[in-house]
């Protein structure tokens, strides 16, 4: 229960400050340090030279290294920490970082501002920072769109997997789960240098969340203007997405609000023809995206609540 209390204290911290511009220009963000190893690793030990059964052998080994030195860290941390409350706050804070809850909201509202106001260049600027899609080839709802579904998939990715992990294991799990996340975002994509090498970081993504991925779903049922539209677009559309997780938060969003998400896209010029999910419902609009916020603020404030029940009822 004291790892459950950790959790609420990162939230309650990250939801007030984030993490501060003049922190990050100083020091950068444990993801940054994760991502120089992760770099570091893909650079020495990913060989093009090599054969494609080899190149996956030494992705399984270093994927396995940078979760293995994570959770270790998260250990060492842990251990040096007494028992009681205060222990539980400064576990908090030491999370805190790895609590994208702040930022989230943020990018997100950045590109709702400008698409309420008609600023469709600065809308399509704000949402290629949080989307990989081209943002040129993006209208009014193709840019409510990315966000949306943004927001519901890094829902998952950035507040509840860490936080689930993290109530579950103390600080070695969301460190651990931090390191996972960060690989998948790094190497586990099926392009010609990750096909094999990264093979192992994105199926131990896919693994590790798989329940956070549906928790999040039922939470933005629970919270959606439309609980049972919601719960039914979620279960008969989830499966449809091309991931098998992202697709749980993203239908359930689709359904709250009553729009289509998913679909076809362009990246890098090319169209990648995507399933719908709710197919049959209009396009979003500028106002769904601020609703979408809505919901996911109240999830997350759900979320710490039933935190908070388990740590001090």
């Amino acid at each position: 229960m004291g790892f459950a209390g950790a959790m609420v204290v990162a939230m309650a911290v990250d939801a007030l400050v984030g993490w501060p511009s003049p922190l990050f220009a100083r020091i950068g963000h444990p993801v940054t340090w994760l991502g120089r190893l992760i770099t570091a690793i893909d650079t020495a030990w990913n060989r093009p030279s090599d054969p494609p059964s080899l190149r996956r052998v030494a992705g399984i080994a270093g994927a396995l290294t940078v979760i293995a030195l994570s959770a270790a860290l998260g250990w060492v941390l842990q251990s040096m920490l007494s028992s009681g409350w205060i222990a539980v706050v400064l576990a908090g804070v030491l999370a805190w970082p790895l609590v994208a809850l702040r930022s989230l909201g943020d990018h997100v509202a950045a590109v709702a501002g400008p698409l309420q106001a008609g600023d469709i260049a600065g809308a399509r600027a704000a949402v290629s920072r949080i989307v990989g899609r081209d943002p040129a080839a993006l209208d009014e709802a193709g840019i409510a769109r990315a966000a949306i579904e943004s927001l519901a998939e890094n829902a998952s990715d950035g507040i509840v997997a860490p936080v689930f992990w993290g109530a579950l294991l103390g600080l070695p799990g969301i460190l651990g789960y931090k390191a996972i996340n960060t690989l998948d975002s790094m190497i586990g994509h099926r392009t010609e240098r990750h096909e094999a090498f990264g093979w192992a970081a994105a199926r131990i993504d896919d693994v590790v969340n798989f329940i956070p991925a549906r928790l999040t779903g039922f939470l933005f049922v629970l919270l959606a203007p439309r609980p049972s539209e919601a719960l039914s677009c979620m279960t008969r559309d989830a499966r449809r997405h091309r991931s098998p997780n992202a697709g749980w938060p993203e239908a359930a969003m689709a359904g709250a609000l009553g729009v289509r998400l998913s679909g076809p896209r362009i990246y890098h010029g090319s169209i990648t023809n995507e399933p719908w999910l709710n197919a049959g419902a209009r396009d979003p609009i500028p106002a769904d995206l601020m609703q979408g916020l809505t919901i996911y603020r109240r999830a997350m404030l759900l979320l710490a609540g039933v935190l908070a029940i388990l740590a001090f009822a």
